[in-house]
C-alpha cells in the first residue's frame, strides 16, 4: 500500500502557488477565448468558457492557498472542482451541441484543467501552512 501512495504523490509535482498563478491566467484566457480564437457567435460555444472562466477566477480567489484572497475553500476541494470543471469544459461542445462549430479550445482547456487537478500538490507548502494558520469558526 505504501508504494501506491508514494507513486500517487510523485505524480503530483505542481506546487499549489504555481497552480494558483496558472488559474488566474487560465481564468482570464477562458473569458477572452471566444474573441481571441474567433468563435464568439453568442451561443453556448461563447458562454461556456466565459462562465467557466469566471468560476475559475472566483474559486481561485476563495481557495486557502498562497494566491487565494478569501481563503475559504480547501485545496483538495479546489482540485476536485478543477477536475469537474475540466470534464464539463472538455465535453461541452458535444453536450451543448456546438461541436460542428468549434470544439478544440474547449477540449484543450478541459484536458488542461483535468491534468492540472491530477498533478498539483493536495496541500499548500509547509511555509504557507506555518504562516497562514486559519482559524476554523466551526470548531
Amino acid at each position: 500500500m505504501k508504494g501506491g501512495i508514494e507513486r500517487r504523490e510523485i505524480m503530483r509535482f505542481i506546487p499549489t502557488r504555481f497552480h494558483g498563478i496558472l488559474d488566474y491566467i487560465v481564468g482570464l484566457l477562458l473569458i477572452a477565448s471566444p474573441w481571441l480564437f474567433n468563435f464568439a457567435a453568442g451561443g453556448a460555444e461563447t458562454w461556456v468558457p466565459v462562465i467557466i472562466g469566471i468560476v475559475v477566477l472566483l474559486q481561485t480567489i476563495m481557495t486557502d492557498f498562497e494566491v487565494g484572497v478569501i481563503r475559504k475553500i480547501p485545496m483538495q476541494t479546489h482540485l476536485m472542482m478543477d477536475f469537474g470543471i475540466g470534464v464539463i469544459l472538455a465535453i461541452s461542445p458535444w453536450l451543448f451541441g456546438f461541436a460542428d462549430v468549434v470544439y478544440t479550445p474547449h477540449l484543450i482547456f478541459g484536458i488542461f484543467s483535468i491534468l492540472a487537478s491530477l498533478t498539483t500538490h493536495r496541500v499548500p507548502s509547509a511555509a504557507y501552512r506555518t504562516n497562514h494558520v486559519q482559524d476554523n469558526p466551526l470548531r
